[in-house]
Parts: C-alpha cells; sequence; structure tokens
C-alpha cells in the first residue's frame, strides 16, 4: 500500500513530526510520499534523502538554525535565510528533489501573485528554504524572477498533493489552537490570530486525511521554542503512539504492522 505522509508548518513545534515518523518507522509504516511546509518541509527533506527520523531530530537540533540567522536591513523582512543554505548542502550535497530515495513536495506561497505553488523537481534548497520564510521575520526567497515566502499562508497541510498519487494519507498539524487567556500581550495576539487564520484552511485538507494527527499538548509551544525540541519531540511520538493503538485490528495499517520484519 502506498503511503501518503503530509507535515504541516508550525516552527519549533515542527520536532513532533520527527517524533510521529519515528514511531510509524518503529511499526514498519514507511511513506511512499511525502509533502510538506515550512517546518514539515524540512523535517520532510531529511526523511525523503534517507535520514532516520532520530538521526534527522540529532542534525537539526545541533544545527542551532538561530545562530546563523543575520540581519537582513530591509523592510521586505528582518532576517535573512540564504545563509542556512551552506549548512543545508552538507546534508543535501546535490541540492536536487532528484537524488531523493522518496519523492518530496515543498509547497511554498509565491508573494507577487499570491498564489499556492509547489516544488517537487530541480533545485531543492531554494524551495526549502521558502516553504520556511514567514512574511516580515523572514526576508523572501527570489526564485527565478518571483519572490516566494511561507507556503502556510496559502496551504500549510499539502494533503491535496498527494491523494492522486497514494493508496492512504496521514496528515500531521502541529499547530493545534487550544484555549487562550484573552489578556495576552499585542506578540501573542497576532500569532494566535495567524495561527487561527492558518487552521481555519488547514481543516479542509484534513478532510482528505484516512489518519489526521493532531497534538493538542503542542498547543503551549512557540514557533520559536527551539530549546523545548526533546519535549516537543516526545509529545509527537506519544500521540501517534496513542492513535495507532486505537486503530481496529482490520484497519489497513495494523495489518502492515503485522506482516512487518522482526
Amino acid at each position: 500500500m502506498k503511503i501518503g505522509l503530509a507535515l504541516s508548518g508550525g516552527g519549533a513545534r515542527g520536532f513532533a513530526h520527527l517524533g510521529i515518523a519515528q514511531y510509524l518507522y518503529e511499526q514498519n509504516i514507511r511513506p511512499y510520499m511525502i509533502s510538506g511546509t515550512s517546518a514539515g518541509a524540512i523535517a520532510g527533506a531529511f526523511l525523503a534523502a534517507g535520514y532516520e527520523p532520530k538521526r534527522t531530530m540529532e542534525i537539526i537540533s545541533d544545527i542551532n538554525f538561530l545562530k546563523f540567522f543575520r540581519p537582513a536591513m530591509s523592510w521586505s523582512g528582518l532576517v535573512n535565510l540564504e545563509k542556512i543554505s551552506d549548512i543545508l548542502k552538507e546534508y543535501f550535497p546535490e541540492n536536487s528533489f532528484e537524488d531523493f530515495k522518496i519523492p518530496l513536495v515543498i509547497a511554498t506561497t509565491n508573494f507577487n501573485k499570491g498564489e499556492n505553488v509547489n516544488f517537487d523537481s530541480g533545485e531543492l534548497i531554494k524551495p526549502l528554504l521558502a516553504s520556511a520564510s514567514i512574511p516580515v521575520i523572514f526576508k523572501p526567497i527570489i526564485i527565478g524572477n518571483e519572490s516566494y515566502v511561507d507556503g502556510g499562508i496559502t496551504n500549510n497541510l499539502p494533503v491535496n498533493v498527494l491523494k492522486s498519487h497514494v493508496d492512504f494519507t496521514i496528515g500531521v498539524n502541529v499547530n493545534p489552537v487550544g484555549h487562550s487567556n484573552q489578556n495576552g500581550n499585542m506578540k501573542e495576539v497576532l500569532e494566535r490570530t495567524m495561527l487561527m487564520i492558518i487552521n481555519y484552511q488547514t481543516k479542509e485538507q484534513a478532510k482528505l486525511c484516512d489518519i489526521f494527527i493532531e497534538p493538542q499538548a503542542l498547543s503551549p509551544y512557540k514557533v520559536f521554542s527551539l530549546s523545548k525540541a526533546q519535549e516537543i519531540y516526545k509529545i509527537g511520538y506519544e500521540c501517534a503512539e496513542k492513535i495507532f493503538s486505537n486503530l481496529a485490528e482490520d484497519h489497513p495499517l495494523i495489518e502492515i504492522k503485522k506482516i512487518a520484519k522482526p
């Protein structure tokens, strides 16, 4: 059975993707195709390249992306992500979608046209950075003659791109809205407002999933809670474990587990 895995954006909450993937891999459930946005695109790229979830967790934790950010003195963004290109080339030396072991689709937003654009071939790193380029915080990534930003603006959970290629889809949203104290400061209000906007369109994509995973325990964590990586990873793993332990005995994914080699 061809399994599609769609991974949402969510900043540091994206470490949960790796915890969920780790549990799936332990159950012999591996994706035939992956799609991702922002943090989900980064996690998806490592998995598509053949890195195991635990190893990916170690790599991303050790990189410490913040250390490589440099000010981009421009009104188009505060931080320039291009510096990270050199770091990513160490792990994706061919810088090409065609080098992947698993097909990957990266969702971005064309800022000039205001529309969703998916990348699945050619140069890898620029679309990968574009998918994670949060407007205002990060400077847009130029691909060709167009500016590209965070794919979460137009499609934060790209399940739709998988449907015609796979038999079964698993969607993971690491942006639960949760409950909020109305007395938050301006920054918290803005972040929550963006979260609600993004989740509104995510609900439509969730309907396309055969299994939808949304760890509610992630709601207290922020986009840049990078120091909480291990906690977030564990939440993802435990959430997947709970969901799959409750599947019926005749569920197709349970059948995959039964035929797994020791």
